[in-house]
């Protein structure tokens, strides 16, 4: 089975015309060295079920698997065409999509439907334990800063916000040879490479180190303000450079440039196609911010990315997502039911 993904969207019409298709590449991708029983664990090729493309028969004991089990798909009513036009939706389409383009878009019945299958999708955005970023390079550094997103909080007094709080840690990647000829280098000369969002509740000690932690390689080159939260760095393993902005939003942009940038771009998307987020999601919007920008130079290989996670990890139910029982996953890839994390 050619597991390689379609570059174009003739391309993928052709490649999953049918259930079949869609269910011969999810089991190439969930076994790729050839079907395994999940019960005897003997290896050897399974009976395919007429009625159900989902299904696997085991040659051995006659058990029958379903591909879909155990993952971001587990249990779903959504035929597997319409999952792979979802992933295919969402992840190609550069600003993202809001749940009621994608009602409208796979002719899906109901909202609440809509809005779920897409919160299964960002589940599936993020890797299990994902590598952090940076490392021990001199060519590279990571700014690390926070930010506010959310509407204006009207009549309730000076200081008073409901925005939330939004930590962010970003690689600032220099170009191998300056863009002017006499040699300086300009903005142009740095690009963001990887990204890491975490919603956070506050700009505590514990809190931003953690963050810190949980995102940035140690040994790595932390660029930061000079909140004081940030002074402890070093004792964790990392280069720190630090400068005070005293509020002057020029000092600000100088000294942490790409940390400003995401966050602009940050809340320009969630109000231009979200029209703004509920905090108990947050994490999953920024999941897929993060997975968009991450692999902003690559579009076409985000819906192979999307599906390839979606087989190894599961997803929320819908009375999780109300309920506050499911955890969207963070910076370091662990989410899941609330009571199972902690």
């Amino acid at each position: 089975m050619d597991r390689s993904f379609p570059t174009t969207l003739l391309d993928f019409q052709r490649r999953f015309p049918a259930e079949p298709a869609c269910a011969a590449y999810l089991e190439a991708v969930r076994w790729p060295e050839g079907f395994v029983c999940p019960r005897c664990h003997v290896q050897a090729e399974p009976s395919l079920i007429a009625t159900r493309s989902t299904l696997r028969q085991c040659g051995a004991c006659r058990h029958q698997a379903s591909l879909t089990a155990g993952t971001v798909m587990h249990r779903s009513k959504q035929p597997l065409q319409s999952w792979f036009w979802a992933a295919y939706l969402v992840t190609t389409h550069t600003p993202g999509m809001s749940a009621v383009q994608f009602q409208r878009q796979l002719g899906i019945g109901r909202y609440e439907t809509a809005w779920n299958l897409l919160h299964k999708l960002r589940a599936a955005m993020v890797r299990p334990q994902r590598e952090r970023i940076g490392g021990n390079r001199d060519d590279w550094r990571i700014e690390v800063d926070e930010g506010y997103v959310g509407g204006r909080t009207r009549g309730e007094g000076r200081g008073v916000t409901h925005k939330e709080l939004v930590a962010v840690a970003v690689e600032v990647r220099e170009r191998d040879k300056p863009r002017r000829k006499d040699g300086k280098r300009t903005r142009r000369d740095v690009i963001a490479g990887r990204l890491r969002l975490r919603h956070i509740p506050n700009r505590s000690r514990k809190t931003l180190e953690g963050f810190v932690q949980e995102s940035v390689e140690p040994s790595s080159l932390v660029i930061t303000d000079g909140w004081k939260n940030y002074d402890r760095l070093p004792k964790l393993g990392y280069r720190h450079e630090a400068q005070a902005i005293h509020g002057d939003p020029e000092v600000a942009e100088a000294w942490l440039p790409m940390c400003h940038i995401v966050i602009s771009n940050l809340k320009s998307w969630l109000l231009g196609i979200h029209h703004g987020v509920s905090a108990k999601h947050l994490q999953a919007y920024l999941n897929e911010f993060v997975f968009r920008f991450n692999r902003r130079f690559y579009p076409m290989s985000t819906v192979h990315s999307v599906l390839g996670i979606a087989m190894r990890v599961g997803g929320p139910t819908y009375e999780g997502l109300y309920d506050g029982v499911w955890r969207h996953p963070g910076p370091g890839g662990r989410g899941g039911p609330a009571e199972a994390t902690g």
